[in-house]
């Protein structure tokens, strides 16, 4: 009788284990811009969506973000265009943080 009670237990929190969603489609941490004319409002994102683009909230054509920083734990790839279109893009690490005279106004994460 315990060594059924036993294998049920296990059973039951493998199930339990594989059951569970997982954070694997997230970058972990934030993502930090500034919007509006200089100095700028401090804007960004928790835990953004990995590969999908994100057009950054505030960010215009007239006024796209600026200084962005990544304290992900995945790359980010910055866009001048939105939807993440237009030759104009760099790649930041984790931890980089690009100056003031970088413009973007979208963002895709590995």
């Amino acid at each position: 009788m315990r060594l059924r009670n036993t294998f049920l237990a296990a059973v039951s929190a493998a199930a339990l284990v594989l059951a569970v969603p997982t954070s694997a489609n997230a970058a972990t941490g934030d993502f930090l811009y500034k919007v509006g004319p200089l100095p700028g409002v401090p804007a960004g994102m928790a835990d953004p969506e990995s590969g999908k683009c994100i057009d950054l909230f505030g960010a215009t054509e007239q006024d796209p973000a600026f200084a962005p920083e990544n304290f992900t734990t995945s790359t980010a790839t910055v866009f001048l265009e939105a939807e993440c279109n237009g030759d104009v893009y760099r790649v930041m690490k984790p931890g980089d943080r690009l100056g003031k005279t970088l413009k973007l106004r979208s963002v895709v994460f590995s």
